[in-house]
């Protein structure tokens, strides 16, 4: 596994329950930093002109400050892939990758899928960040979230120092404790405008690791309201990037899965009650939000790490109840779409999806599914087998494989269970993969744990 400078710069290609909605929140005319992450927030004055500068176009102003940085810094860039190497480096990924995806160790069989783990915009994210700390010696480093949702990488942070951002709940964060002269990381999933425009009028270095893909996103609701549409985000609305995306719209919803996407193209076509419709989607729609107007133009956009084949569903059934409501003439007129499903969430996805097609060839007793337990990627790889009716797992880190032969594991309604892990002794067959925030240090340390299980209980019967 190499950390190199590519993974740095390749940013290039890609950079050319109340009946109303979110409420606005109100800054204080205190000297106190504390904002609410709200799309709704005003934080610019009205332009004296007849155009008004689009969020977009402020955003941009903001990145050409000599003091935004993007591009991360070229003179602790080796020691940074040193420290990367050490602290990710899997023999074990190595040789299952170098043996055609498959390994037998201690009367273990393995079969790693094709995609996983890292992805180039967590892997920049994570150097960029690194390069930050080693930059600025002696200055203070804050960062505004998690850098990405595993659990180690995020330790490390804590380790170097790095002084994450209070959250004081319902979505304000405190930014007291940044002061003049410090440096502030904006984490893979990106920030929001408010955050952007508060640190942009503060005299402090902010380094930008947000993923290309969550960008390419934010571009396409840009679009969208530049067109008139209400932007319809597939996400869930308090996921940090969906947070993100939405303080980039004047107009959207959320919906989380197809049931409420379904809630919403029945709204377009036969309308309802509104009240009740607000009522349900509270949290996840822009200020002053109507169904009855803002549902007659819409474009579709999503979280980049949600399920791609929901997503697309989701478009043909948004596109089918545009056709149905205005005529299939008039149709483009009222619906726009743009992929903007990231590449790596996709391939993962996919590789899955292979080792589910041939899980009875291959004997599969289970999938294992490595990733931080609040990673939305990772969630949707532990979908596709459990949907297929696969035994499997998602667990964050090795510690949840016990020496009793339990395993601790995310369930993919969200809870936390542990329960009796293998259930043959006498031979082990298992599929694995990991999130595209999940190192592959964290896949060794995985299955080390269940080769160590299996040598310490096979042949007991139990």
């Amino acid at each position: 596994m190499k950390f190199s400078a590519p993974s740095v710069l390749a940013v290039a290609a890609l950079s050319s329950s109340s009946s109303h909605a979110f409420a606005p929140s109100h800054r204080s005319s205190s000297t106190k930093s504390i904002i609410l992450m709200s799309s709704t927030e005003a934080v610019t004055t009205e332009e004296p002109s007849s155009k008004k500068t689009t969020k977009k176009e402020k955003r941009l102003q903001y990145m050409k400050s000599p003091s935004f940085y993007r591009q991360g810094f070229k003179d602790v860039r080796p020691s940074v892939e040193k420290s990367m190497e050490a602290q990710f480096k899997s023999p074990l990924v190595d040789e299952l990758k170098s043996s055609n995806f498959v390994i037998e160790k201690e009367g273990v069989t393995v079969h790693l899928a094709k995609d996983f783990g890292f992805c180039w915009g967590v892997e920049r994210s994570i150097a960029l960040a690194y390069e930050a700390v080693e930059h600025f010696p002696g200055k203070t480093v804050h960062i505004t979230n998690e850098l990405i949702h595993n659990p180690e990488v995020n330790d490390r942070l804590h380790e170097m120092n790095v002084q994450f951002i209070e959250k004081l709940g319902e979505g304000k964060k405190n930014f007291d404790k940044v002061g003049e002269g410090d440096v502030v990381i904006l984490p893979a999933f990106g920030a929001s405008f408010e955050e952007m425009s508060l640190l942009n009028s503060k005299n402090v270095d902010v380094v930008d690791t947000t993923c290309p893909w969550v960008s390419k996103v934010w571009n396409t609701v840009d679009n969208h309201q530049r067109k008139g549409l209400t932007s319809v985000i597939h996400g869930k609305y308090g996921h940090e990037e969906t947070v993100a995306t939405t303080s980039f719209c004047e107009d959207y919803i959320c919906v989380k899965d197809m049931k409420e996407a379904e809630m919403v193209a029945d709204y377009i076509v036969n309308g309802g009650d509104k009240e009740a419709f607000l009522k349900y989607f509270e949290k996840a729609v822009s200020k002053g939000f109507d169904p009855d107007t803002k549902l007659q133009k819409v474009g579709l956009a999503n979280q980049t790490t949600m399920y791609k084949k929901e997503t697309r569903a989701i478009g043909q059934l948004m596109q089918k109840a545009i056709i149905k409501k205005f005529g299939p003439v008039k149709a483009q007129e009222h619906y726009y779409e743009f992929d903007t499903i990231c590449d790596a969430t996709q391939e993962r996805q996919d590789a899955i999806h292979e080792l589910v097609e041939k899980s009875d060839e291959l004997g599969l007793d289970f999938i294992l599914v490595v990733g931080g337990w609040d990673s939305s990627n990772t969630a949707h790889l532990l979908e596709i087998p459990q949907k297929a009716g696969i035994r499997s797992f998602h667990i964050n880190k090795a510690d949840c494989i016990g020496a009793d032969n339990t395993i601790t594991h995310r369930t993919i309604k969200g809870e936390i269970v542990t329960e009796k892990f293998l259930e043959n002794m006498d031979k082990v067959v298992l599929g694995v993969t990991s999130g595209a925030s999940t190192p592959d240090k964290a896949v060794q340390d995985s299955l080390s744990q269940i080769f160590l299980l299996k040598a310490a209980h096979g042949g007991k019967g139990e």
